[in-house]
């Protein structure tokens, strides 16, 4: 028996028609790729992992999670952080692989994200369940939750997976249960919050509400890890006990959505005007349009490198230019005084300049 889905009540339903109209507005901004697309999905990726990952500890900018994406090396995080956020984005990168044509999710599925997740560390067992039982301590070494016997293991994913299969809930409310059941389970012997929360992304994609990472909530749960926290333990109470009612986590994970969902409405806007801002900047300046999704990056604060900027210029525009275009528009984004080079040689990156940084600050000033 696995944690059961309670009932929906008007409550409920009224805030499922209202994240289902902020996703409808979303959808007409997401539906036809726009200019500014890639650079939003590629920021929205990098804010999925983050949020994912800084739960369990690893704890880096969006910055260095975005450079890790593009197989730059961060420029603040440790190698162990580098590690666990390159093995989240490959599995995040092959649900997005799969998302427009998603296959049944089975046992398989779920073991090969959590090879491509925890490849890195062989010691905790990557791609296979738990080999024995399985307890979560606290930061004083008080067990706070107990799973399931081992032998259970095997019959209730088994059992969470034939109730993703019947599709009785509502995408959202189907994707939060099994979210609850993974972590209750905890098949395996570390990165079971992380897979937990790409299966419920996972399932959100495979009814196509939208791109994995824009139907993600991942991004909110990182920023309120302590009610994440506190309310899972509301509903476990220290061990596994598929009898309490699992209420308390749906109405979170209702409101996560929503609220992520005006979030992402809110920063489509900006990142349009931010892009608008940035394309203006660069015809004053006589720079070509493949320069506006790096000045949109630098414009936040992130840096450049020119190996970075030649990924970027891809993402955003499709095109692919050579080192030597790279660093000529870099060198013409300096002669320009939108950002200013640091460092030497291969250790050179470039920052926004005061001009470029207040273009942020103006649209940001608009909330």
């Amino acid at each position: 028996m696995i944690y059961a889905t309670p009932p929906l009540t008007s409550a409920d339903e009224r805030v499922l028609e209202d994240i289902d109209d902020l996703r409808a507005e979303l959808r007409f901004y997401l539906r036809s790729p726009r200019r500014w697309y890639g650079s939003l999905r590629r920021a929205t990726f990098a804010r999925v992992v983050q949020g994912s990952n800084s739960i369990e500890g690893y704890h880096a900018s969006v910055e260095d999670v975005a450079g890790v994406i593009d197989d730059e090396e961060p420029i603040d995080a440790d190698e162990e952080t580098r590690q666990a956020i390159a093995g989240y984005r490959d599995a995040m990168t092959y649900v997005v692989q799969l998302a427009p044509d998603p296959p049944a999710i089975d046992a398989s599925l779920l073991k090969s994200l959590h090879f491509m997740m925890l490849k890195h560390d062989l010691t905790k067992h990557p791609g296979q369940w738990r080999p024995g039982s399985i307890r979560v301590q606290d930061g004083d070494g008080d067990t706070v939750y107990e799973g399931p016997d081992r032998e259970l293991v095997e019959p209730l994913v088994a059992e969470l997976l034939e109730d993703l299969a019947q599709r009785r809930s509502p995408p959202i409310v189907r994707a939060a249960m099994a979210h609850l059941n993974l972590t209750l389970i905890h098949p395996f012997s570390d990165g079971n919050g992380r897979m937990a929360r790409c299966l419920q992304t996972f399932e959100l994609a495979t009814d196509g509400l939208a791109s994995p990472e824009f139907s993600s909530i991942e991004e909110y749960l990182g920023r309120n890890t302590p009610a994440y926290y506190e309310v899972l333990a509301q509903v476990a109470r220290g061990g596994w006990s598929p009898d309490r009612s699992a209420r308390p986590w749906l109405e979170f994970c209702l409101t996560a959505h929503l609220r992520q969902a005006q979030t992402l409405l809110r920063r489509i806007r900006e990142t349009e005007a931010l892009w608008d801002a940035c394309q203006q900047a660069a015809a004053r300046h006589g720079l070509p349009d493949r320069v506006v999704g790096a000045l949109c990056d630098a414009a936040r604060g992130w840096r450049l490198r020119r190996s970075l900027y030649v990924k970027v210029t891809r993402s955003s525009t499709g095109e692919t230019i050579s080192d030597t275009m790279a660093t000529r528009d870099l060198a013409a984004m300096v002669a320009a005084g939108l950002v200013a080079p640091v460092g030497e040689k291969r250790g050179r990156s470039y920052e926004p300049t005061p001009d470029l940084r207040a273009l942020w600050d103006d649209v940001r000033a608009t909330r």
